[in-house]
């Protein structure tokens, strides 16, 4: 039988900080999302604090890692992928964006998403609209908001 393909799929380009990415982890548990980390992490994967975010929620998420964005993209060549960032102006709640199986890209705390890459992908990036005072939103939180909104828009939220 051929392996279940992923509602959708969470990308983190080199992530920094452990507790980030381990509740990343834990929604790619809770919503069936493979989890794929890219190039240098700056964190080793068996840091407790990179543990302890995930609870005991380890073994029911697919992590994979990759040396780079370019080798996961050359992985799934028919693949979808969307960015995300604060610096583009297309909203993640446009409408019709998402299709099941989905490649969601987050880049890391810092630094976000390289502008050559949103560059070459303008019409692939998304940004999550806030009216308030802030630039941007914890990277756990904003994987959250554009997730549920993908899993919304494909009709898997029905309980």
């Amino acid at each position: 039988m051929p392996p279940t393909l992923p509602l959708f799929n969470v990308v983190l380009v080199e992530p920094e900080i452990p507790p980030n990415t381990g509740n990343v982890a834990r929604l790619c548990a809770a919503t069936g999302a493979t989890l794929h980390l890219v190039g240098k992490l700056g964190f080793s994967i068996d840091d407790r604090h990179l543990k302890r975010a995930g609870l005991d929620y380890w073994d029911k998420v697919e992590v994979r890692q990759w040396d780079s964005l370019k080798k996961l993209q050359d992985a799934f060549p028919d693949g979808r992928f969307w960015y995300l960032s604060t610096k583009v102006a297309r909203n993640c709640y446009e409408p019709g964006i998402y299709l099941t199986g989905d490649f969601l890209v987050f880049g890391k705390e810092t630094a976000g998403l390289p502008d050559d890459l949103l560059a070459a992908n303008a019409e692939r990036c998304l940004t999550i609209p806030m009216p308030g005072k802030v630039r941007s939103l914890n990277l756990s939180n904003a994987v959250a908001v554009v997730l549920y909104e993908a899993l919304r828009q494909a009709g898997q939220l029905v309980m």
